[in-house]
């Protein structure tokens, strides 16, 4: 202790550098980051007089630089006060010491440090209105901060239709246009329903698309994303959610520094979110709701979320020449109350703490040069559940009131068998009476696997619907390739208009021999600025309408797309949600990047396949300026 001074703890970090130009770095990394340092052999004053209040990660600790030769042979000691020093980062870098170390042994020279790094964190479901809002508001203090006094820049984004996580990191990730309508789609040539979170569908779609294309994450690593893009690390992708890759299990297995301290660390947050449950049951004890958000929210927003964060910083550490993670907490939390909703405006305080523990990271390993990029994939609208406006889901209305059969269903009469098969039809197309019929009723709605379907998907008749969000597909399986509206009126005259001006329905898109049609209560449009249907008066019309094309273009979109979007009663979703995100509307399409300073993005950015020339550009190392 220097005399006169208070009682404090001491620390020491040895450093031994083993030639002239290491130690000089070191040196100059010290006084940049202003933690104290001087020549050796010399001591250089306390910057500030620590408080006896400082925390343990906040006292005084001795940096001891060694010019050559063992570690013992200490020759001066260089006082800093490593002020905001947390437990994760102490956590971090005894991992990092050990990476090294087993590098030194096993795996040879550091990474290069003659080009830029790329990392992206990716906030899913944020408009750029309610980043704006959270900013604001200072719901995201850190990122203010990062715009404010690091020059980082945040750009407007359209991310074209459909606005979903699996469109948008297809195109971003290997700059092609994405053949992905929804989140849950019906492939007509394969006869197969494509569902995302069910294993290896995103694998399947992720090969089909990348035809040969260089990913934007080759040799890197993707957290919590729908495709790998390359990666060889993945953790919780989609593509890889039943079978991550070998080198991702491995490394994470073998940070168990990192690993023990998520458990701890999360194991603590459970706890108390455990305890003020049970105290807001003792308030509320009827609130179900209540208890499945505390499910998902110890599930993706502790466990998940620091577990990426934790697992993004080790990589950091080492030099991964390309990361990409996907924070997910705010996503889930506007699915299940609405994208402004006081607790996901709270999983954004979240994830602001978790950037800016990423950028103190990126901070700390300048050696490694990385660029530091945030985005959202789309927003999301407002919505309310078509079931609380009609009182039975999309699939049932549509085949209950709308479809008449226009081929002949098996008749009752002839051989038993055939009058068994007429009775299944029966009772799958709900006309049959009876105690039974409520049975098949029942295992349709809540148990449809049981019949070989897959929740919000129902077959009958030829005809196919599913239900993805705020749009719904119907796909009629006579034919392989996309119907025209000319083919669909021959069979079902007067049905689009129809459909359009039901409850809880926004409007209706067909395909034509001229383009796109969009059926509006009641009455149809072609995409022109003369009938812009329910789109009049957007300033952002000519994205909208492109949006539209690119969407009908795709072979797998659906024969009508049907859109709860600008329904008369307000936004609705066709499945459960408060929050949803595939249709048009400003929230949903209009998104943002923020940039470090010093990089030219394309501008205006209309699409996220626009990314993906300055992405690669890190894989190409031609990315190499500040």
């Amino acid at each position: 202790m220097q005399g006169g001074e208070e009682a404090r703890s001491e620390t020491y970090l040895a450093v031994r550098c083993n030639d002239e130009r290491s130690h000089s770095w070191f040196e100059r990394e010290l006084r940049s980051r202003k933690l104290g340092g001087g020549s050796e052999g010399g001591r250089a004053p306390l910057r500030g007089k620590p408080s006896p209040q400082m925390g343990l990660f906040q006292q005084p600790v001795y940096v001891i630089i060694v010019l050559g030769g063992p570690l013992h042979s200490w020759v001066g000691q260089f006082p800093v006060t490593m002020t905001g020093f947390r437990p994760d980062e102490l956590i971090l870098f005894l991992q990092n010491l050990f990476d090294r170390s087993v590098r030194r042994l096993r795996l040879g020279a550091p990474p290069s440090r003659n080009r830029r790094r790329l990392l992206i964190v990716q906030i899913d479901g944020l408009s750029r209105s309610v980043l704006e809002e959270a900013l604001s508001r200072r719901r995201m203090p850190f990122l203010k901060h990062l715009l404010g006094r690091h020059r980082y820049r945040v750009l407007p984004m359209s991310v074209g239709l459909p606005t979903s996580t699996p469109a948008f990191q297809i195109a971003a990730m290997y700059g092609v246009r994405p053949n992905i309508p929804a989140f849950h789609y019906y492939d007509k040539r394969s006869r197969t329903d494509i569902y995302f979170p069910r294993g290896g569908d995103a694998l399947l779609v992720e090969k089909a698309h990348a035809g040969g294309r260089r990913g934007i994450l080759s040799g890197g690593s993707a957290y919590g994303c729908v495709f790998t893009g390359g990666a060889e690390n993945n953790l919780f992708s989609f593509a890889r959610i039943q079978r991550p890759s070998g080198t991702g299990v491995l490394r994470t297995i073998s940070a168990f520094i990192v690993l023990g301290w998520v458990v701890l660390k999360g194991s603590v947050f459970t706890a108390v979110e455990l305890t003020r449950a049970v105290l807001r049951w003792i308030a509320n004890p009827f609130s179900v709701r209540g208890w499945k958000w505390l499910a998902i929210k110890m599930g993706i927003s502790v466990w998940v979320r620091e577990l990426f964060t934790l697992a993004t910083s080790r990589d950091l550490y080492e030099g991964v020449p390309a990361v990409y993670v996907n924070y997910l907490d705010y996503d889930v939390a506007a699915h299940e109350f609405g994208p402004r909703h006081r607790r996901a405006q709270g999983a954004l305080r979240q994830i602001d703490r978790s950037i800016h523990q990423l950028w103190r990271v990126c901070r700390r390993v300048t050696e490694h040069q990385y660029d530091l990029y945030i985005l959202s994939d789309h927003g999301q609208a407002a919505t309310t559940p078509y079931q609380r406006v009609t009182g039975k889901p999309i699939e049932q209305m549509l085949f209950d009131e709308l479809f008449r059969p226009w081929r002949g269903e098996p008749s009752a009469s002839g051989p038993s068998g055939k009058k068994l098969i007429a009775g299944v039809h029966g009772y799958r197309s709900g006309r049959a009476p009876g105690l039974f019929q409520r049975f098949v009723n029942y295992l349709e709605r809540d148990f449809p696997w049981v019949l070989g379907e897959v929740r919000e998907a129902r077959e009958r008749s030829g005809v196919r619907v599913i239900a993805a969000g705020p749009n719904a597909l119907v796909y009629f399986l006579d034919c392989e390739e996309p119907v025209t509206i000319d083919w669909i009126d021959e069979r079902f005259p007067g049905l689009v208009e129809e459909i359009s001006r039901s409850r809880g329905i926004g409007f209706v898109l067909a395909r034509s021999s001229a383009g796109p049609i969009c059926a509006w209560r009641g009455k149809r449009h072609s995409l022109s600025d003369a009938q812009a249907g329910p789109f009049t008066g957007r300033e952002d019309l000519a994205l909208v309408f492109q949006g539209i094309r690119d969407l009908m273009e795709m072979p797998s979109a659906g024969d009508l797309i049907i859109y709860g979007i600008h329904a008369p009663e307000g936004d609705i979703s066709f499945i459960s949600e408060w929050g949803a995100h595939a249709g048009p509307s400003p929230d949903e399409l209009h998104t943002f990047i923020i940039s470090p300073p010093g990089v030219t993005l394309p501008s205006p950015i209309t699409h996220p396949i626009q990314l993906y020339q300055h992405f690669l550009t890190y894989q190409n190392g031609l990315r190499t300026g500040p």
